[in-house]
């Protein structure tokens, strides 16, 4: 179960992420939305990565849910917000993805 929050906590990352891209492209109201859903995210992520603490080792849980915010933040940018998504870029994304797998995979 608390894989499930760490996993969940993770996609809140790329949430608030996705809220702090949106916010630089308004203005007014709707930048101030914006940054309200980065604080409702960011507090959604956190307090789910807390929670995920009580039974998971602390450091494979930061380095899953950092790598799935960083993997889904990364998507996002490409799919959302059109940044180049280079060879470079691609290869890197899935060496981080494999991470993730394989620290999954060692964790007791």
């Amino acid at each position: 179960m608390n894989w499930i929050l760490l996993i969940l906590g993770g996609l809140a990352e790329v949430g608030f992420a996705f809220c702090l891209g949106k916010a630089k492209e308004s203005q007014g109201n709707e930048m101030i939305s914006w940054y309200a859903g980065f604080v409702v995210m960011l507090l959604v992520s956190m307090g789910l990565l807390i929670k995920a603490t009580q039974t998971l080792p602390i450091g494979t849980a930061y380095a899953v849910w950092t790598g799935i915010g960083a993997v889904g933040t990364v998507l996002v940018g490409i799919l959302v917000f059109k940044e180049p998504a280079t060879f470079l870029r691609m290869l890197f994304i899935m060496t981080l993805i494999g991470s993730i797998i394989g620290l999954k995979a060692v964790s007791h």
